[in-house]
């Protein structure tokens, strides 16, 4: 009866392999990443550029073989602001400063080699905006939310099984005449 046993411990365990779980669809599951990069900043023609940072994550799907969709939140900020010099009186300047800015939205993209993700993506955006008037004795500043819709394109590079650096370029554009042109890239974790 021993040998019997024995024998069918044996085989279960040279079976185990065969059950093992095949390996996980590249790109699929939760991620996690830190962005930075340029934020051009537009306010009703005039332009100008700043660093944004911050801090996103989602979840993607497969849909397929090599196609996934996702799920992305974003909370950033921004040192890009635009400035206007004797605007009221001579030697007075007028700023407006891009702050926080938050995002939620989708992704469809396509698994273009076992390392590469590339997508499209859409959503809204929420971001707040600051203005600042110096007339050189007096100080005021305020400031607002501004509804807009973001649209980009980017790409996840995989950098081991679970690390993955974005390139990503996106348009926002929100009422009262502004906009911005940012390109990140960011440094991202899978789970």
């Amino acid at each position: 009866m021993r040998i019997v046993y024995a024998a069918a411990v044996l085989a279960a365990a040279s079976a185990a392999p065969a059950f093992a779980h095949a390996a996980p669809a590249p790109f699929v599951g939760g991620h996690i990443e830190a962005i930075a990069g340029y934020d051009s900043l537009s306010v009703d023609g005039d332009s100008d550029g700043g660093i944004a940072y911050g801090i996103a994550g989602g979840y993607d799907f497969a849909l397929g073989t090599n196609m996934r969709a996702g799920l992305e939140l974003e909370a950033a900020e921004s040192t890009a602001e635009e400035c206007q010099a004797n605007v009221i009186v001579a030697g007075d300047r007028a700023c407006a400063e891009a702050r926080r800015d938050f995002y939620v939205g989708a992704r469809l993209g396509g698994v273009v080699s076992n390392g590469v993700l590339l997508y499209a993506k859409l959503g809204y955006t929420n971001a707040r905006v600051g203005a600042v008037y110096d007339n050189g004795t007096t100080v005021v500043s305020d400031g607002a939310n501004a509804d807009g819709i973001r649209a980009g394109a980017g790409a996840d590079i995989a950098l081991g099984r679970n690390m993955f650096l974005r390139a990503e370029y996106r348009y926002s554009n929100y009422e009262s005449d502004f906009s911005r042109h940012q390109g990140v890239v960011g440094l991202g974790f899978r789970f």
